[in-house]
């Protein structure tokens, strides 16, 4: 027999005193209270399994009773009871909610039968629930491990966390050598707020190993925290032995979290979001392989097909302009006869790194094949284009090769470059223009030439 707190709600002394008898017979904790106010006050601390109330009292009857416990949260079974029953009462509570209904005077058997159904009854539903929601977080957790995008991986890891503490703030963020690379906020916690804060908690990331929750004097004085902070959760994500991110929350303004905390399913999805996390990292640098150079470090041929798709597209939608350069080393082959193959690759190495001090962050390099490089200039005209491959020339021109050895070399490029939509408005129309630029200032070398002195 399943033991329980059953509370009865009857105006008469003599039927609360009976079933107070009767239940505790079974071994139940029985609670009684005279009016239907007093019930509902009793079943708002909690705790209660099944309500016995009486059909017709004074003030709140048992419709009454029985429609306000059907509106909360995990309400109570209800049977209700009375000595002025009629089979249109009986429907009518039956319809509303009811888990039983007794007509006065009954049948002890009859009660003790009718609460263990309700006590049956709640008990399955209870397990079904729960269930219900282990299925609910196992899809979820599912759904995490498979995110390969970070940055939907955490907003989405984050919702779900949120979910199982009843709700409140959160951020993400991803540490990057002392610093913050990557901050995600949520739920009224603007980014100007997430990023300091992001940096200041940087130190505490030594030393987490696993989830770790922070409340009232626990809370750390010294942090930016969010206005009506009561409770702090950290939860470290892992890669490689080391943290690559930090999920964040925080309570609702001047509210708790859910008590008590669900720290089995919150390390379930923290866990699920480690293992998307780790697919991640590791998708990205499988995809960082499949679109690099491996001497230079710059991209290669493929990525750059990617690339000119992507940007003629975006171009085309927005009436932007841009441009594509061709760089070859002049006379590079002496290098390779004369020094060697490694001396040659550690000469294209110099050569990336000359390169990508001549550009922006925004623009893009690539090896072509070879001594031959690419740059992609992001909303370049031919004017703006000018400029930089002349910088380029001029760089690679004023390098010492070799500078730490006994015997330095000088080098100097060819550059070719063409606009987008000015000079072609298609992708391979733009690739070979440059290239045919760069190939008719090999005529002389150490020059930069434009798609438009094809013409002339």
């Amino acid at each position: 027999m399943n033991k329980a707190t059953i509370l009865v709600v009857d105006d008469e002394l003599f039927f609360r005193r009976l079933f107070t008898k009767l239940l505790s017979e079974d071994g139940h904790e029985v609670e009684t209270v005279s009016s239907g106010e007093l019930a509902m006050a009793r079943i708002a601390q909690g705790g209660i399994s099944v309500v016995v109330t009486d059909l017709v009292m004074s003030g709140m009857d048992g419709l009454e009773v029985l429609r306000q416990c059907r509106a909360r949260n995990n309400p109570p079974e209800v049977i209700l009871a009375t000595g002025h029953g009629t089979v249109e009462t009986a429907v009518q509570a039956l319809k509303n909610g009811a888990c039983n209904y007794l007509l006065k005077p009954f049948n002890p058997e009859e009660l003790h039968h009718v609460v263990r159904t309700c006590l049956e009854q709640r008990r399955l539903l209870n397990e079904n629930t729960q269930l219900k929601r282990q299925i609910e977080l196992f899809q979820r957790g599912q759904h995490l491990a498979a995110r390969l995008d970070i940055e939907q991986l955490f907003a989405e890891a984050l919702q779900a966390l949120l979910h199982e503490v009843g709700g409140g703030r959160g951020m993400a963020f991803l540490p990057a050598e002392n610093s913050v690379s990557q901050v995600i906020a949520l739920n009224d916690l603007p980014e100007n707020e997430a990023l300091p804060l992001a940096h200041a908690l940087l130190p505490t990331l030594e030393g987490l190993k696993d989830f770790r929750l922070l409340q009232g004097d626990e809370l750390p004085t010294d942090l930016p925290l969010p206005t009506g902070t009561r409770s702090l959760c950290l939860l470290p994500l892992h890669y490689q032995k080391r943290i690559e991110g930090l999920l964040v929350l925080f309570n609702r303004v001047e509210e708790d979290f859910r008590q008590p905390l669900p720290r089995r399913n919150l390390l379930f999805l923290l866990e699920q979001t480690a293992l998307g996390f780790s697919n991640a990292y590791r998708y990205k640098d499988v995809r960082k392989l499949i679109h690099t150079d491996d001497l230079t470090g710059l991209h290669n041929y493929r990525y750059l097909q990617m690339i000119l798709d992507q940007e003629i597209h975006r171009a085309e939608r927005y009436g932007l302009e841009f441009s594509l350069v061709f760089i070859d080393i002049d006379r590079f082959k002496a290098i390779n006869d004369s020094r060697g193959h490694l001396a040659g690759s550690q000469a294209l190495k110099e050569v990336a790194d000359l390169l990508r001090q001549s550009v922006r962050e925004a623009d893009i390099l690539f090896r072509y094949g070879g001594d031959e490089f690419t740059g992609f200039l992001a909303e370049t005209d031919a004017e703006g284009a000018a400029i930089v491959a002349e910088r380029i020339r001029r760089n690679i021109e004023q390098h010492s090769f070799f500078a730490a050895s006994d015997n330095p070399a000088r080098l100097t490029a060819t550059v070719g470059y063409a606009t987008f939509p000015v000079d072609s408005d298609d992708h391979q129309g733009i690739i070979d223009l440059a290239d045919r630029a760069m190939y008719v200032g090999k005529k002389v070398r150490n020059v930069v030439r434009s798609a438009r002195e094809l013409h002339l």
